[in-house]
């Protein structure tokens, strides 16, 4: 495995680097941030392929998805390499740079605060608004309650997809992984419909998007327990919930945060026709966006100091190893 930097000390100052900047600065230009050009190379790959046959859609599907990928973490690794013979100080701030725009928190957090903001003062048409940025369904057609509850939704499952996932796989391979990751889930985001238009062209970049997600959502589950419990909420609701209703959701991966946020809270979380998790036991309102936020926080810094050990107990075996 090649990596820019060892696992060790450098490694783990990266990611509480690339967090840092996160939170303090927030997402880079449009213009600038990998994210976007990734959404661009997509949608001019994919606009190729619309007049193909099923099958040749499906093999398409396929190229491309392995190719987005290669092109984004082989670009990452290889701007790495370019700066190899910079001083440590820089090269290390350059990659949590390069990482922070793999993940995002303040985000997240500015979005569910400004709903929150709205919905306390009973203005829905401005948290619809909102919520249009951050969920794939029609907020128009959604009551008030499931309004807040797509809010909700949005930050639990979030915390797995905009978080724990590309940090967990920035631990295991370097930023390379992280933007493996990011590609993965901007595929998914992009043409991992089942609507007639992607059903064969994205069929693979939603599949691959769930096995990506498969480790790191579990473990940002379980560390919402005690993230929850020491915010006050409710851990004991949270672990019935989750036990409950994860398998609810035709993802496999979302049931989990959702069920556990849900039980945490001690509210329902329903998407229409869909499902519906957790029990009744509290109206939904402008204060459960909040406590969600910080429970993203806290599940967030849990599994950044869960990956640090993780860092650090590979640099003990690989050292071991040499």
């Amino acid at each position: 495995m090649v990596r820019m930097f060892g696992w060790g000390w450098d490694a783990s100052l990266i990611l509480c680097l690339a967090v840092l900047i996160d939170i303090v600065l927030g997402e880079p230009p449009a213009r600038t941030h990998p994210t976007v050009w990734m959404g661009r190379f997509i949608e001019f790959e994919y606009r190729l392929a619309r007049k193909l046959s099923p099958s040749l859609q499906k093999a398409y599907g396929v190229i491309i998805a392995i190719g987005v990928v290669a092109v984004f973490a082989g670009g990452s690794f290889l701007f790495l390499q370019l700066v190899s013979g910079l001083p440590m100080l820089v090269r290390i701030i350059l990659a949590a740079i390069l990482l922070k725009c793999t993940f995002s928190i303040r985000l997240m957090w500015r979005y569910a605060s400004d709903m929150a903001a709205a919905v306390r003062r009973g203005n829905y048409t401005e948290a619809r608004s909102i919520l249009r940025n951050i969920v794939r369904r029609d907020p128009a057609t959604l009551t008030d309650s499931q309004v807040i509850s797509a809010g909700v939704e949005t930050v639990a499952e979030g915390i797995g997809d905009g978080i724990a996932s590309p940090l967990f796989y920035y631990a295991l391979f370097g930023i390379p992984g992280a933007f493996a990751y990011r590609a993965i889930n901007t595929l998914d985001s992009m043409v991992g419909y089942k609507e007639p238009e992607f059903v064969n062209l994205g069929w693979f970049s939603a599949k691959l998007d769930s096995f990506a997600n498969l480790v790191p959502a579990r473990i940002a589950t379980v560390l919402m327990l005690p993230a929850g419990k020491l915010l006050g909420e409710s851990a004991s609701g949270a672990w019935r919930i989750f036990r409950r209703d994860r398998n609810r959701t035709q993802s496999w991966n979302a049931g989990w945060l959702m069920s556990a946020m849900a039980g945490s809270l001690g509210v329902r979380l329903e998407k229409p026709g869909f499902y519906t998790l957790g029990d009744d036991d509290q109206q939904l309102n402008y204060s459960h966006l909040i406590r969600a936020i910080r429970i993203m926080v806290m599940d967030t810094a849990l599994f950044v100091l869960t990956l640090n050990l993780i860092i650090l107990a590979l640099a003990w075996v690989t050292s071991g190893i040499r």
